[in-house]
């Protein structure tokens, strides 16, 4: 059976599912391409850039599973995939630690204007330094402030341990009820219960210093211009779940006005070509999709990955 992995996989993966006896292809197909290629193929793996929409699947009858390297599954008609009798499957546990420490990179990134200080030093740092050490001289610390979680799933679970280990309170909010504490670990084999509050979406909004999103798109952006209205001045915010969450025209606006005291984004509304405004404005730290782009991430999603697919294709 054949596999194409077409927007790669981890060579653990690879080496999984080629020691279970399946052929696995790397090459990248265009994805103008793939109605005349893709029927090649018993299965194919992707992460956010391919699309898999009902007319692709309908010309493509042999393709058995699809799998996602990742959690959102976005680009992939899931349920009409499911009705032709394919296995859709996709890897939500394997990145979640490294989403969360990019949350933080960025939430330490803002609070110490890191980001602005990195486009300004290469230009006036040799001109300018006692200036721009005075324009950064108004830091704050995270410990003790408090950060408000939108989702409490695995993402924004592992966000909140990492928030705890370094002293903040968390409050949460989420459609299901959640746990009243959580298991952080420490070096040295230690692990300490520590408390969580979930509260409606209003109350995280009025109350948090910092707001991480670690929800779907839906039909609507999760903070807009009214949930803008309820923050609190000088609030942080932080994208890292999928573009649209945040409405980006009302987050300028709110910037612009000092509602809110910075912004950071790893995903955008229209990928891969973001908006001019957010990309040049000078209180968003900015990435490119990188949530899950570390080393032991993508090793675990490609081994998870590799396990779920054998699991079905050997049914």
């Amino acid at each position: 059976m054949r596999i194409l992995a077409n927007d790669g996989i981890d060579a653990a993966g690879k080496k999984l599912l080629e020691d279970a006896g399946f052929e696995v292809d790397t090459n990248h197909i265009p994805q103008d391409e793939l109605a005349t290629k893709l029927n090649a193929y018993d299965a194919v793996t992707v992460r956010s850039a391919t699309k898999l929409r009902q007319a692709l699947i309908d010309v493509c009858p042999n393709i058995k599973a699809i799998g996602r390297g990742g959690v959102g599954m976005d680009n992939i008609d899931v349920e009409y995939a499911r009705s032709k009798g394919i296995a859709v499957i996709n890897t939500p546990a394997a990145s979640s630690l490294s989403v969360a420490e990019l949350v933080f990179a960025h939430l330490l990134n803002g609070v110490r204007f890191i980001y602005d200080a990195n486009r300004k030093m290469p230009l006036e740092g040799d001109t300018n330094f006692a200036g721009l050490k005075k324009a950064y001289a108004k830091g704050i610390e995270l410990r003790g402030k408090t950060l408000g979680v939108v989702g409490f799933g695995r993402i924004g679970r592992e966000t909140a341990k990492v928030a705890l280990g370094l002293g903040m309170d968390v409050v949460y909010t989420d459609l299901f009820d959640g746990p009243e504490t959580l298991s952080v670990s420490f070096s040295g084999g230690i692990t300490v219960d520590l408390p969580v509050k979930q509260v409606s979406f209003d109350e995280v909004l009025r109350s948090a210093d910092f707001i991480t999103l670690h929800v779907p798109f839906l039909d609507k952006p999760a903070i807009g211009k009214e949930e803008f209205a309820l923050l609190k001045d000088g609030v942080g915010l932080v994208n890292a779940s999928r573009g649209g969450v945040i409405d980006e025209l009302s987050l300028v606006e709110a910037l612009d006005s000092g509602k809110v005291g910075f912004a950071a984004l790893d995903v955008f509304d229209n990928e891969p070509t973001p908006r001019k405004e957010i990309l040049a404005h000078p209180r968003i730290s900015l990435t490119p999709h990188i949530g899950a782009a570390t080393n032991e991430a993508q090793e675990r999603i490609g081994i998870e990955l590799a396990s779920l697919l054998i699991e079905q294709l050997k049914k």
